[in-house]
């Protein structure tokens, strides 16, 4: 048996065959393009295989070597990959700007920052592993453009051929020239490399005269520039001082344009990857460093406790209570992982969970209430009643003892929105309700929720509050 093949075992005994088998046959098969920054999300439609399972069995797979977890920070305009990283930890601070667009972003985890897998060059070594090789457009497309800009080989012909006057593949240090015919359009020049551009505003009357532009590639991140032209003859004249091989290309900067990279396909984002449980479990040197603080606009926080916990130890007895408890966090934890979220930290006999969607804790939650009503009959008694809270909003992704947590308002709201509990009642914020499909869920299984004002201790004004009965 071969190392990729006593590989392949071992990720069967901790992902689903299905998906194992379905990388098995991508590694061996697919085209080298298809082993290039993997869009998992995009794998699982292609092979009508759960999201999850897919995500779980690919984390698995780069834990084992075969793949290589990448982190790109995109342009939320053109979807152009503004920095490539291979941990979360090299995310920047600062802002990433993206010279196509001529603006500057700050790497939200949200939605710009996707997470993709490259196949190892030990399993299997593709183009996209020595990108000064690739031809101009498999450059783009490869590199350049993220996992989530939906191409396809007649949008790229269509790149190729109406939107783009002319490309060009210069050596490091060598000098180049292009003879234009500028249309009454505006243009862009952009060197996906180096990420430089330069715009040409054209406008005016045709002329018959050769205008003159040059272009230098250099290591310096220069600001976008606009040069004013007429419509007519230009020669352009380029020098490689970049030191790697440039690649400029001249795009008319119209309808097309827009409409080629403005389709796009759902990715795995940086947000959904740290509130995915194997991720927290498998990568845990991949999260963040002590210094960082990474912003995320909206996330969804569950908190549980077990109510009486100490008087069900001195009723039972510790042994008995031990193995309830016990009991009660393997289905707690099974449901937080079934339904999209993880386990941030269990506190005591409490657990903080995260979720992407509302929709998700509120049907955590609920399975959760029912999963303590089944064992609770198997036993005869009402010994375990978990009380549950849960508020979306705003937050900081931070380190804290040596474990990726979270830090805000939102996670104080949360914790004491779950304290109002006081049976198998569940409690959720204004936020969560008004979600739509959370009111859709609430709606199908006929649950009304009861509103009423609540005072959260250490939160100075009253919130509206939603039980569910």
């Amino acid at each position: 048996m071969s190392d990729i093949q006593a590989q392949f075992s071992v990720l069967k005994q901790t992902a689903d065959a299905k998906v194992v088998d379905a990388i098995a046959d991508l590694i061996e098969h697919g085209e080298d393009h298809e082993l290039n920054r993997v869009n998992v999300l995009d794998f699982s439609t292609q092979h009508s295989l759960d999201e999850e399972h897919v995500i779980s069995a690919f984390l698995h797979s780069a834990r084992l070597g075969l793949f290589d977890l990448g982190w790109n920070v995109l342009c939320p305009g053109c979807g152009g990959v503004l920095g490539a990283h291979s941990t979360l930890k090299a995310l920047k601070p600062d802002d990433y700007h993206c010279a196509l667009c001529a603006c500057g972003y700050k790497a939200s985890v949200d939605d710009q920052v996707e997470v993709s897998f490259t196949v190892n060059p030990r399993v299997r070594r593709i183009a996209a592993h020595d990108p000064d090789t690739l031809p101009v457009w498999e450059y783009f497309k490869q590199v350049f453009w993220s996992s989530g800009v939906d191409f396809n080989k007649e949008s790229f012909a269509t790149l190729a051929n109406e939107v783009t006057l002319d490309t060009m593949e210069l050596p490091a240090g060598e000098k180049a020239t292009m003879s234009l015919q500028l249309p009454s359009d505006f243009v862009i020049i952009f060197e996906p490399v180096t990420h430089a551009a330069h715009f040409i505003d054209v406008q005016g009357e045709p002329t018959k005269d050769r205008q003159q532009l040059a272009i230098m590639y250099n290591k310096v991140q220069a600001p976008t520039g606009t040069t004013t032209m007429r419509p007519g003859p230009l020669r352009l004249s380029m020098e490689n001082q970049a030191g790697v091989r440039v690649l400029p290309s001249v795009f008319i900067a119209a309808e097309a344009l827009h409409h080629l990279i403005g389709k796009r396909k759902p990715f795995l984002t940086a947000k959904r990857m740290l509130s995915n449980q194997t991720f927290r479990d498998v990568f845990k040197a991949d999260n963040l460093s002590l210094d960082q603080r990474l912003q995320i606009t909206s996330l969804t926080f569950l908190f549980t406790d077990l109510k009486g916990s100490t008087a069900l130890y001195e009723r039972v007895g510790d042994l008995a209570a031990f193995d309830l408890v016990r009991a009660h966090f393997h289905a707690l934890l099974e449901i937080i992982s079934s339904e999209k979220g993880a386990v941030v930290k269990t506190i005591g006999d409490a657990v903080m969970a995260t979720f992407v969607r509302p929709e998700h804790a509120i049907v955590a939650g609920l399975r959760m209430r029912a999963a303590m009503g089944e064992l609770n009959n198997k036993r005869g008694t009402a010994d375990l009643i978990v009380k549950i809270g849960i508020h979306e909003g705003p937050c900081l992704a931070v380190m804290l003892n040596e474990r990726q947590d979270y830090f805000g308002q939102t996670v104080n709201i949360a914790a004491r929105v779950q304290s109002l509990s006081t049976a198998q009642e569940i409690h959720i914020t204004g936020p969560v309700a008004d979600a739509p499909a959370v009111a859709e869920i609430l709606q199908q299984r006929e649950i009304k929720p009861i509103q009423k004002q609540a005072a959260l201790r250490g939160i100075a004004d009253k919130m509206v509050v939603y039980e569910i009965p």
